[in-house]
C-alpha cells in the first residue's frame, strides 16, 4: 500500500510556490528543511541524522559542494574518465563527440539513433529516433536553454554547479526494440546493499525495489512508482554488475551506480548521489530507518 503521504495538499503548495525562490535564494540550509518537511511530512535532524534521507540531506548540504570529486563523478563528461581509469573502458557508452554549444554540433555525422545529454543535470536528455524528422530549431532552443540553467542552485544540489556544462551525443541503446532495463545499485561506504530495476520504460515503466541478494524489497518502494506484478528476472552477470557498482563507488561515501545490461553486455550511465533531491517516500516508513543504518557518516559530522 503506497504511503498516504504521496497525497499533495494543493492548499499548501500553492502558498508555498510563490516563498520558494526567496527561501532558497536567503538561507539553502532553512529551504532544504522546509521542503524535506513538506515532501516527506518528518521533521529534518541534521544534527543528529538518523534515517537514510536524513543523511543524504546532511550530504547535500555539508559535503557534497565542498568536495570536487562528487561534481566530477556526477557530470556525464568527466565520470567517463575515472570509469576508464578504473580498467572499465569497456562499459561506456560509445560517444559521437562532446560539445560546449549545440551549433558546435554537425549533425551530418551523426548516425540515424542516438542519444543527447546535459553533462550538468539529470532530465537534460533528448532520445532521437530519426534525425531526419527532428525540428533542429526547436532542439537548439531547448538544449540552448539546458546549458544556460544552473540546476545545482535550482535544486539545491550545489555540487551539480561545478560542472562545465556541455552537450554529450551516445549510442542509442536498445534492446530487442525497447529500451533496455536498467540496474540502479546503492552503495553504502563501498558495499552495495539494494537496487532497483527500472523495466518497460516507453511502454509500461515498472520499478522493483530489491535486496542486494534479490529477494523483494517492498517498503523500500518510493514516491508512487509502480513495481511489477512479478519480480524482474535476475541476470546471469548479477555478481558482476555488484563488483563493478562497488568498484566504481569506492573511494565515495555514497552513490547510486547506474549500469544497463544488453544482451549480456553491461554498460555504465551514471554515478548519483542525492537520489530524488533524497526526498523519497517510501511505502513503508520503516525502510527508511532500515536503509538509514546502511550509511555511516559519522566522519563528517564530526568535523561539522
Amino acid at each position: 500500500m503506497a504511503n498516504p503521504n504521496l497525497k499533495e495538499n494543493k492548499i499548501k503548495r500553492a502558498f508555498a510556490l510563490p516563498l520558494r525562490g526567496i527561501v532558497r535564494k536567503l538561507s539553502p540550509i532553512t529551504y532544504v528543511k522546509l521542503q524535506y518537511r513538506y515532501i516527506t511530512h518528518h521533521k529534518l535532524d541534521l544534527k543528529n541524522p538518523v534515517r537514510y534521507t536524513e543523511k543524504l540531506q546532511y550530504l547535500r548540504l555539508f559535503v557534497y559542494p565542498y568536495d570536487q570529486k562528487y561534481s566530477d563523478l556526477a557530470g556525464r563528461v568527466l565520470v567517463r574518465e575515472h570509469v576508464k581509469n578504473l580498467g572499465y573502458e569497456n562499459l561506456l557508452i560509445p560517444i559521437y563527440g562532446v560539445y560546449d554549444r549545440f551549433d558546435d554540433i554537425d549533425f551530418d555525422k551523426l548516425p540515424k539513433q542516438f542519444v543527447m545529454k546535459c553533462s550538468h543535470a539529470s532530465g537534460f536528455n533528448e532520445i532521437v529516433l530519426d534525425k531526419d524528422k527532428i525540428d533542429k530549431k526547436a532542439l537548439k532552443k531547448k538544449f540552448d536553454k539546458y546549458l544556460r540553467t544552473d540546476k545545482g542552485k535550482i535544486w539545491v544540489e550545489r555540487h551539480y554547479s561545478h560542472i562545465k556544462p556541455q552537450i554529450i551525443i551516445e549510442k542509442y541503446l536498445e534492446e530487442e526494440g525497447r529500451l533496455p532495463i536498467e540496474y540502479k545499485l546503492h552503495v553504502f561506504n563501498g558495499k552495495a546493499k539494494y537496487l532497483y530495476v527500472v523495466r518497460d520504460r516507453g511502454i509500461d515503466i515498472r520499478y522493483d525495489n530489491l535486496y542486494i541478494n534479490w529477494t523483494r524489497f517492498d517498503g523500500a518502494q518510493f514516491n508512487g512508482w509502480k513495481s511489477g506484478d512479478t519480480p524482474p528476472e535476475k541476470p546471469q552477470n548479477f555478481d558482476e554488475l555488484v563488483k563493478i557498482a562497488e568498484n566504481l563507488a569506492k573511494d565515495v561515501v555514497f552513490c547510486r551506480v547506474d549500469l544497463f545490461d544488453v544482451n549480456g553486455k553491461i554498460y555504465f550511465n551514471e554515478m548519483t548521489f542525492t537520489p530524488a533531491k533524497g526526498t523519497l517516500i517510501f511505502d513503508d516508513d520503516k525502510a527508511d530507518f532500515e536503509i538509514g543504518k546502511w550509511l555511516d557518516i559519522s566522519e563528517f559530522l564530526k568535523k561539522k
